[in-house]
């Protein structure tokens, strides 16, 4: 059997991450996930979104997957923009962003520590990112 799977299509407007981190909230409650769960997923998919929106300006929408599955979430964070290389993506200096340093680029990292793990995919055709949150830790 397939596992159960919302998806959602969103328009780069400012804010349509909120339906995301909505949608994720009550998939959350429907799976048990604890507040904390939730709330580390919410701003995972927040960055996750932002990022996509940012990076994605050829196209005109970004297509959030959620997957559940008996022991975890899956999401998966799709845009058709023109891709990046991960290898590429420097780690900020914190000495230089208390210095007054744009506050941007934190995102990658900071879905590196809410989520149980991290999977990022880019083409000239796009970028996917896959998160997972563990149901039990």
């Amino acid at each position: 059997m397939d596992k159960p799977t919302i998806e959602l299509k969103l328009p780069v407007i400012p804010d349509m991450e909120l339906i995301a981190t909505h949608t994720a909230e009550l998939i959350g409650n429907h799976m048990g996930l604890t507040e904390e769960q939730s709330s580390e997923i919410s701003m995972a998919l927040i960055e996750a979104c932002i990022n996509a929106f940012e990076h994605s300006l050829s196209t005109n929408n970004v297509f959030i997957h959620f997957i559940i599955d008996d022991e975890s979430l899956i999401i998966k964070v799709i845009d058709q923009g023109i891709g990046f290389d991960k290898s590429k993506v420097e780690i900020p200096k914190i000495e230089n962003k208390l210095g007054g340093e744009r506050k941007r680029g934190w995102g990658l990292e900071l879905i590196k520590a809410l989520v149980d793990s991290v999977e990022f995919e880019s083409t000239e055709d796009g970028t996917t990112v896959t998160m997972i949150k563990k149901k039990n830790i």
